[in-house]
C-alpha cells in the first residue's frame, strides 16, 4: 500500500479544514490505527465539518448523531419491534451499525446514553436482550465535545474516555489561515464545501493498516513507551512533583495505543521504522484522557499536558 493514497487525502481534508493539520493528522492515524478519536475544542472550530469531511471521504455508510438530553440508548444500538402480522419480534438496527458514525456533541446526552456506546466501540458488537449483533468490519466513531457550557452537559465518564484512542484539543487559527478560511467561504457554495474531494474505499482502508503493522518498532521503543505509562502510574522513581500530582496513571491500554499510533505516524511521515519522535507526537492525545491528577496539581494550576510534558523530560529516552 502506497502512503502516496493518504497523502492526496490529508491534501484534500487540509484544502477544506484550513489551519487545523494536527486534527486532520490525528483522525488519519486513529483510522489507520482502527480506532475511534474524541474531538474537544471551542465553538466554531470546524471539528464536525472536520469528523464530517473525513467521514463522507471513506466508502461505506455514515451517519450522524445530534446528542441531546433526551436521547435514549435504544436510539443508538436500536430495538426489538413487535410485528403485528407475524406475532413475533424484528430487531431493528439503530444508526451504530453504520461504518463512520458522527457522534456530534456527545457530552450533551446523560450517562445512559453515553454508556450504550461501550461495548460497541470496545468490542465491535451490539447485545440487544439475549442477541448479539457484530458491527461492521469498518466501525470508527469519530466523537465531538465543547469544553465550555456545562449547562445541560453530562462529562464522559472515565470508563467511555478509555474507549477513545486519541483524544484531541484543537485551538483558534492563525491570522493569516482565518482569512484564507474566510476568502474559502466566500469563494465556494456550502453544497460545494460539504462534497468530498476525495474518496477512499475500505480495500484502501485495509491495506494501508497492514502497511503499518510492518512499520519496524525496535524493543528498546517498546520498553521506553512501557516505562513511559508505568511513569503515569508511579511516578514516585522520577519526580517528586509528579507524585504529588498524580491520582491515577495510564493503563495497558494506553501502552498498546501508544504503538500502533507511534507505527502509524511513522508510515504517514514515509518512515519505514519507528523512532522516539513518532511516540512523543502521538503521546498527549493518547495519555489526555487517561491520566487523573490529584487536587494538588489543581492547585498548582497543572493541567494534564503540562503533567504529560514533565513525564516526558524525566523518562529517558534510549
Amino acid at each position: 500500500m502506497d502512503v502516496s493514497v493518504f497523502n492526496t487525502l490529508r491534501q484534500s481534508l487540509e484544502q477544506q479544514i484550513i489551519g487545523q493539520h494536527h486534527l486532520v493528522n490525528s483522525m488519519l492515524i486513529a483510522l489507520l490505527s482502527d480506532g475511534h478519536i474524541l474531538v474537544e475544542g471551542m465553538p466554531g472550530l470546524a471539528k464536525t465539518t472536520a469528523v464530517k469531511s473525513l467521514a463522507t471521504a471513506i466508502e461505506g455508510e455514515f451517519h450522524r448523531i445530534q446528542f441531546t438530553p433526551d436521547l435514549l440508548p435504544a436510539d443508538l444500538v436500536g430495538t426489538d419491534i413487535y410485528q403485528q402480522e407475524t406475532g413475533e419480534f424484528t430487531f431493528r438496527p439503530g444508526p451504530l451499525f453504520h461504518n463512520v458514525l458522527l457522534a456530534d456533541e456527545i457530552n450533551r446526552a446523560p450517562p445512559k446514553v453515553q454508556s450504550a456506546l461501550l461495548e460497541a466501540m470496545a468490542e465491535r458488537q451490539i447485545t440487544v436482550g439475549q442477541t448479539t449483533y457484530r458491527l461492521p468490519n469498518l466501525f470508527m466513531v469519530l466523537a465531538t465535545q465543547n469544553p465550555v457550557e456545562h449547562e445541560g452537559t453530562y462529562t464522559l465518564p472515565e470508563a467511555q474516555l478509555d474507549r477513545f484512542l486519541l483524544y484531541v484539543k484543537v485551538s483558534y487559527p492563525s491570522r493569516a489561515e482565518e482569512l484564507a478560511i474566510i476568502e474559502l467561504h466566500e469563494q465556494n457554495a456550502p453544497t460545494t464545501r460539504s462534497t468530498p474531494a476525495y474518496h477512499l474505499s475500505q480495500a484502501d482502508v485495509f491495506a494501508a493498516r497492514d502497511a503499518v503493522m510492518q512499520v519496524y518498532i525496535d524493543p528498546r521503543l517498546k520498553e521506553y513507551i512501557v516505562d513511559i505509562v508505568r511513569a503515569s502510574r508511579e511516578p514516585l522513581a522520577y519526580d517528586k512533583d509528579l507524585h504529588r500530582w498524580q491520582r491515577f496513571g495510564a493503563s495497558p491500554r494506553a501502552s498498546i495505543a501508544l504503538v500502533h499510533c507511534a507505527r502509524a505516524c511513522a508510515w504517514l511521515a514515509g518512515e519505514k521504522y519507528v523512532t522516539p519522535a513518532h511516540i512523543q507526537t502521538v503521546l498527549p492525545d493518547i495519555l489526555r484522557h487517561r491520566l487523573l491528577l490529584s487536587f494538588e496539581a489543581e492547585a498548582d494550576a497543572i493541567s494534564t499536558d503540562m503533567f504529560i510534558e514533565r513525564l516526558l523530560r524525566v523518562v529517558g529516552v534510549p
